[in-house]
């Protein structure tokens, strides 16, 4: 698997928010001693921000006026977003040339709306990614899996009613943002309860799976959160560290081109988890 890693989304930081530098630091770290290399991402372009985003919404974050609760005004956040973001894309581009990719950057994305920050998002990097690939490829389909415990509110919002893209989403409910309580058109949600442990969940993903099938996606993009850890102070969900090489496993049989774009995740065996997940597809 291709890793994408830069040192630079550790730069910021809000003391006291669960979405750290550390997270990122200790698994990039971990991984490394495992004998993972990992490859420099690049910065995306406007262009690709606009696909997904509002030119007010681009021009809020730059200036510092946009602000959500859990989403702070940050020095440069637009620089480390759209890095993030770029990374996204490389992910995806490497996808389809036949190598499972996994995007290890910071801010995540998968809360952020087109007009937007929420959530710890800033500018959504799988749906950036996702639309450049639709946008570049007119006549293919895509679709986005996200197993983050939080619904992906802002990829579900950005592509509902878009024929070409397919969005599936296992996550807890009730828990933040309150959305993805049933399906509609293009988007396919699952919300389980909490204390949902393994075989429930993965009773779900294969329900997830019997629908990319039919769908046949051309490139299948992964919202990966680990914030469905039994352990993960966020969230009460009860899946272990093997239940993330399961579903890797399962991912990896639908023989898709897959990139991974790193969204939540907030416990001390997070390089596990991610390592497990990681495992999945290069057994």
């Amino acid at each position: 698997m291709k890793l994408f890693f830069s040192s630079q989304c550790l730069d910021y930081n809000q003391p006291g928010h669960p979405e750290s530098p550390e997270r990122m630091k200790s698994t990039f770290e971990y991984l490394k001693k495992k004998g993972f290399h990992f490859n420099e991402p690049v910065t995306c372009g406007e262009e690709d921000i606009l696909r997904v985003h509002s030119k007010e919404h681009l021009q809020g974050i730059q200036m510092g006026k946009l602000y959500d609760y859990d989403t702070p005004v940050i020095p440069y956040i637009i620089d480390y977003a759209r890095l993030a973001a770029g990374s996204a894309i490389a992910v995806s581009e490497h996808a389809l040339k036949g190598e499972t990719s996994f995007s290890l950057m910071r801010p995540p994305g998968h809360h952020a709306t087109r007009q937007r920050v929420m959530g710890f998002c800033y500018l959504n990097n799988i749906a950036i990614a996702i639309a450049k690939f639709v946008d570049n490829n007119p006549n293919q389909k895509a679709a986005i899996l996200d197993i983050d415990c939080h619904h992906g509110n802002g990829s579900e919002a950005i592509f509902f009613g878009n024929s070409s893209v397919l969005y599936i989403s296992l996550h807890q409910s009730p828990l933040y943002p309150g959305t993805g309580l049933e399906s509609r058109e293009n988007c396919i949600n699952f919300p389980l309860h909490p204390n949902t442990e393994e075989s429930d969940y993965l009773k779900a993903m294969e329900k997830a799976c019997r629908a990319l099938i039919d769908f046949n996606p051309s490139l299948l993009g992964i919202s990966a959160g680990f914030d469905t850890y039994r352990d993960d102070p966020l969230t009460q969900f009860g899946l272990d560290i093997l239940s993330y090489t399961k579903i890797g496993e399962m991912i990896d049989a639908l023989k898709k081109p897959t990139f991974i774009v790193m969204e939540g995740g907030y416990s001390r065996d997070l390089p596990k988890c991610v390592h497990a997940l990681i495992k999945g597809f290069d057994h």
